[in-house]
Formats: C-alpha cells, structure tokens, sequence
C-alpha cells in the first residue's frame, strides 16, 4: 500500500503515540540532568537504571542530542509529515523534589530537556495518567507551564476540574479543528486523590462505572464538535500487562463514538494491545509504550516489552472517515528508538490478529515491516 499522505486530497495526517516517559533513566542521559534519588523500595538513584540497560545492551553516551531519544521514529515523522503530532506524557517535567507521598515511582525531566518534545514536533500532550503528579502539585504546575512556554497544547490535567476537562484545539487544514480530550480510569493506577474538583488542580479522572460522568463527557463531545472537526478521546486505562480488554473500556469507547467521537486513543499498557472499528472509527485499546527506561529489567518476556509501535492514521476530511491506519514497529535499545527486525515485526502482526476481536480488520505487512490496519 502507498501512504503517501500527498497524493490524497482533503486528508490529514497523525501521529497516535502511546506512552513517552522521558524520566528517571531517560533523564540521566540529557543534556540537563535532574537530581537522581528515587524513592521505589529497591532502587534509589535514577542513574542504576541507565546501568541496567548498558548491562543489556551496551555503553550509553551521556549528555545526549535532545533529538538522540527518537531514533528511528523522526526518520518516521520525516517520511510521512503528520500534521498532528500526539503523545501520553507519562513524566512531570519539573525540577520540584517533593514526591507525592508513598507512591513509590514517581517520573521527572528536568524543564530545561523539554526540547526533548519539540525535537520531534510533537503538538500536543495527554496529561490524565499515573504519573503527572508525581512530583506533587508544584511538579503539576511547572510541567504545565513548560509545556506552554514551549507551545504544546495539552488537555486532561489542569488547576481546576473544568480547565482538565476541556478538549486541546488543534487547528487542521480546511479550517477545522482536532479536539483532544484526555482522561483517565482509576484502574490505571491514577491516585484517587489526584482527581481535579471545582478548585483543585489534578486530573480529569472519570469513572467508568458512573453513568453521570460517562454521559457528561458524551454530552461535551457532542456538544463541542463542529463539521469539519476530528474528536480523539486519549485514554488512560487498564493495567501494564495483558491483552484482556475489560467489558467496561469496550463499552465506555463505543458510547464515546456514538456521542460523536472520532478515534479512541487508549494507553497504559506497556505493549500494544488490541483494536476494532466500531461504526467505522477505530477504537485503539492499547498503543504500548514508546519511550521509557525499563532496558535490562527482566520480566514479562512473552510480551516482548522492548518492541514499540508508532501508529498513523491517515484521515479523510470530507468523509470523516479513516481512510488508512498503519503502525511502524520499533524496537528500543540503548534509550534510543531503532527499526525492528523482520521477525520482530511479524511477531507484533501476528500478536495482535490473535488477541483483536472480529470487528477489527486483519493486519497486513508490506516490504519495509510496516503493519497496515486500514486502506
């Protein structure tokens, strides 16, 4: 299939990103280091696990280009020119040192990395995850501001519920807009206590199970979005791993689309999960992880949790409509992005036409290990 995005007319394309978390490990390798104590119960300093992946891999340079993090994934970027550029920021950017008590992981860059983010265009953030408040509301506050100073838009926490709520704009070509909501499940590991109110900064944390709260949203989504407008829900959902998608996620997505929304950007997931098209518009249960620190750390296997996919989704304007999906496979190797191999490709196609439901179409793979969903 040829995705070229410039021979199609009245179409846009985007970049779907699932979790970049650029701190602790990460962190240590930048050009401006934050300071490296942790407070998890076996490992204290940010700096061991920057060993762990040399252990793994191989020698790791310090003081790294901000653009060193995204490897082969701005090769990606270049070929295909999304317009809109979206990722889950799991990672205060802050230089604040307060953790939030007893939580245990708590992420950080330090502002002064956030190139980082523009390095690769990236345009706008889902905040509503486990991580954001990591480093208390002071971290909150600084990581808002430094995403604004650097001009990226963000959506699903804010310093009041209704700030949290409210969708990111993103002008589109035509003179529409792309609508970014982000919020995030309880069983995700998002604190109780972090949830947004009337007059307290924290996340737009939703429950699943309230049908208030799901149909407010729906009522926002339908009440907000114009002709011409994509509507994406980024959602912060569900456990690290397994490929199981709850009954509830299943139903909270197809009732967001019934409301009018567009895509269903789900993560938490450390490794890509599931997908199907309802009603046409596609559902993404889990895009896994992109950028993190967990090389060398045993465990989970049977997941292949060095192995990424950057997913594009080309959109028809005038249809509004998917007109084609597909996903790069990447492996992450020495805190950098790098292409994946033939069999690690066809490993990742192989994985997710089993555990996608027969709604989804059957996953393809073209001669560059590309995996084509839709077109």
């Amino acid at each position: 299939m040829n995705v070229d995005v410039k021979e199609i007319a009245e179409s846009v394309t985007l970049s779907l990103c699932g979790d970049v978390m650029m701190g602790r490990g990460v962190d240590q390798i930048l050009p401006h280091t934050s300071s490296p104590e942790l407070y998890e119960p076996y490992v204290r300093d940010a700096r061991d696990y920057v060993g762990l992946a040399e252990h793994a891999n191989g020698t790791i340079s310090r003081h790294v280009s901000f653009d060193y993090i995204w490897g082969a994934a701005l090769e990606e970027l270049e070929r295909f020119q999304p317009e809109i550029r979206l990722i889950n920021l799991e990672t205060a950017i802050t230089r604040h040192d307060t953790p939030w008590p007893n939580k245990g992981i708590n992420y950080r860059m330090h502002p002064n990395n956030a190139p980082c983010l523009t390095a690769a265009g990236i345009q706008c953030c889902a905040l509503a995850n486990n991580h954001v408040l990591d480093w208390h509301y002071g971290g909150l506050k600084e990581t808002l501001t430094t995403l604004e100073d650097n001009g990226i838009a963000y959506s699903g926490a804010a310093n009041t519920l209704a700030d949290a709520s409210r969708p990111a704009k993103l002008p589109l070509t035509g003179g529409g807009r792309m609508l970014v909501w982000s919020f995030g499940l309880a069983d995700s590991g998002i604190p109780p206590e972090w949830r947004a109110k009337t007059s307290r900064a924290g996340v737009y944390l939703l429950d699943s199970e309230s049908e208030e709260d799901v149909e407010a949203l729906a009522q926002r989504i339908t009440a907000e979005k114009h002709n011409g407008d994509i509507a994406l829900i980024s959602v912060h959902w569900g456990g690290n791993w397994g490929y199981e998608i709850p009954a509830d996620h299943r139903y909270l997505a197809q009732r967001l689309i019934d409301a009018g929304a567009d895509i269903i950007h789900g993560h938490s997931s450390h490794h890509p999960k599931g997908m199907e098209l309802y009603h046409g518009k596609p559902i993404l249960y889990g895009c896994g992880d992109l950028i993190n620190d967990y090389e060398g750390i045993s465990g989970h296997e049977t997941f292949h949790a060095d192995l990424a996919l950057m997913f594009f989704c080309r959109w028809q304007l005038d249809r509004n409509e998917p007109a084609a999906l597909w996903m790069t496979p990447l492996r992450r190797r020495r805190f950098t992005l790098e292409y994946a191999s033939e069999d690690e490709a066809r490993w990742l196609q192989e994985t997710l036409n089993q555990v996608n439901g027969p709604e989804s179409p059957t996953l393809t793979m073209d001669g560059d290990h590309r995996l084509h969903w839709l077109g």
